[in-house]
């Protein structure tokens, strides 16, 4: 028995030493992310089954949330992650502006959309949420253009998200405001046409789907499931093009991984990665994987080509802009 329990212990020790070499072994990834935590999850875990060896830590809050928390860490010296997965470009592109974004020429963007990653290639957009025009199937008009919205037809029968609450809703307007077609005349036109500001995008499809505001300015995936489980909506995407957050990934000018912080860019760019966005119900930046199950084949979706630098040096005037005129 003495013998055996020697050999027991001996044999437990031995474990011990190879768990823990393991652990000694393995590289440690700290992500700080934005996205939703279900598909933070489903992110983690696929990125993690291609890479066995990598131990991924997360922090995962709103992007102002986690920006905030960023700018402590900066003005601490001490910033954590070695990559970010956060919502909007705009936010992205400030932090390059600060140099805290570290450039990454070799990454693969072929197939990506025009315009959803950094020509200086420091972030890359993981997908595409675009926003176009929901309408009730009740309605009167059956829109198809951004400028139908402000039509007298229109009048009192328009639902719009905040863009001072909605980053989707801020990075359209600043964009809308930089186009030579649309301009910040379409929001002075909503304005006169009376047309409803409200949080989220959310309260939008709710008006919408009641009929309370039979039109809506909307995220796609948003109106498209609605429909798909039985909500009287009807999704437009405007044939002159639709503005997309692309959720974007960046290495850290810091990242104490850089090797990881590579792979991880690497494997949302690829193929996996990409598929992995659309069976997430997301159109994904690369569109040659095909579309998610909401978006019939064959849609046609232009993409807006918005001029990120210019969204990020006005857009906090055209909040205020924007609160002078619909108020806060």
């Amino acid at each position: 028995m003495k013998t055996l329990s020697l050999k027991l212990a001996a044999s437990q020790i031995a474990l011990a030493l190879t768990l823990s070499a393991g652990v000694a072994n393995a590289e440690t990834l700290m992500l700080y992310t934005s996205q939703p935590e279900a598909d933070a999850t489903k992110t983690v875990d696929a990125f993690k089954a291609a890479h066995p060896d990598v131990d991924v830590q997360i922090f995962r809050s709103g992007t102002s949330d986690l920006l905030t928390k960023l700018a402590a860490e900066f003005a601490a010296g001490a910033p954590q992650p070695d990559v970010l997965l956060i919502a909007d470009a705009v936010s992205m592109e400030l932090l390059k502006r600060d140099d805290r974004l570290m450039a990454y020429p070799e990454a693969n963007v072929e197939g990506l959309v025009e315009g959803s990653y950094d020509p200086d290639m420091t972030y890359f957009g993981s997908k595409l949420i675009t926003t176009g025009i929901a309408y009730n199937t009740a309605a009167a008009e059956k829109p198809e253009h951004w400028n139908d919205l402000v039509k007298p037809e229109y009048k009192d029968g328009v639902a719009m998200p905040s863009p001072l609450y909605s980053g989707a809703a801020a990075f359209m307007m600043s964009g809308f405001a930089l186009d030579d077609e649309i301009g910040w005349d379409f929001y002075t036109g909503l304005k006169d046409n009376n047309a409803m500001s409200v949080r989220g995008n959310g309260a939008v499809l709710k008006s919408v789907a009641a009929g309370e505001k039979p039109y809506g300015i909307l995220v796609d995936f948003m109106a498209m499931n609605a429909k798909a489980e039985g909500s009287p909506v009807e999704f437009v995407f405007p044939a002159e093009g639709v503005p997309a957050v692309t959720e974007p990934v960046a290495i850290m000018s810091t990242a104490k991984n850089v090797d990881d912080a590579k792979h991880f860019v690497d494997f949302i760019l690829s193929e996996d990665g990409q598929a992995l966005a659309r069976d997430m119900g997301y159109i994904p930046a690369n569109m040659s994987v095909g579309n998610p199950s909401w978006l019939p084949e064959g849609t046609e979706v232009k993409v807006m080509n918005v001029d990120i630098q210019g969204v990020a040096d006005r857009i906090e005037a055209d909040k205020e802009k924007f609160s002078e005129l619909f108020g806060g």
